[in-house]
């Protein structure tokens, strides 16, 4: 419990400020950018320029978060199982981890998609006008909401492993294997209580049947 594990944890923390900053940052000031451009045309092909280039570098801190994440949790994995509440956070965190990584996996899906479109003409980054093509505005609506899906789903994981850390704290961890041991205590006699009201219906029944 008290041994330490800083690279794991320092491959978690910067995988995951960099994969919520550069996903800040890229919303606001990436396609924010781009969408001054005056030449209409060259307002998708600068973003996706933008994009493509943070993409391995985003790429690679995802893959830091993952392994520091899993790294954590094999560590953990005897207060996982010996703190009340740990378990639940960390299902939480799970899948909060799960739904990031689809709706950034999705989104850079959608960004090759507008690579590809050319230079259509564009009110914005996420924003089609009357001449932009059918598909390419398809491509956009759903870029706008996923740009910022993605901040919002990382956002929430730091806030969750903060959370995490404060149950790691002597005092979190001392009061949660009480409540753990109080509950399985608990189920434990509700279970023999069970068993003695079963033999004493089956005693009862056997000295009514000896009459």
């Amino acid at each position: 419990m008290s041994e330490r594990h800083t690279a794991l944890r320092s491959m978690h923390d910067l995988g995951l400020a960099a994969w919520f900053g550069g996903s800040l940052m890229g919303a606001f000031g990436v396609n924010g950018a781009a969408a001054q451009i005056n030449d209409s045309t060259q307002r998708l092909p600068v973003a996706s320029a933008g994009w493509a280039r943070w993409t391995p570098v985003n790429a690679a801190a995802i893959g830091a978060h993952l392994a520091g994440a899993v790294g954590e949790l094999v560590t953990e994995s005897p207060r996982v199982l010996s703190q009340a509440g740990v378990a639940r956070t960390s299902t939480l965190k799970t899948a909060l981890t799960v739904g990031a990584l689809a709706v950034t996996g999705y989104s850079r899906l959608l960004g090759m998609r507008l690579e590809k479109a050319g230079n259509p003409p564009v009110e914005g980054i996420t924003e089609p006008n009357h001449q932009t093509p059918s598909n390419v505005a398809s491509c956009q609506r759903q870029m706008r909401m996923l740009q910022w899906a993605i901040p919002a789903l990382t956002g929430a994981l730091i806030v969750v492993t903060a959370y995490m850390g404060e149950q790691q704290k002597p005092g979190q961890v001392f009061r949660g294997m009480l409540a753990r041991g109080g509950s399985m205590g608990s189920a434990r006699g509700t279970r023999k209580m069970g068993k003695m009201a079963a033999l004493g219906a089956v005693g009862r029944k056997m000295a009514s049947s000896s009459r």
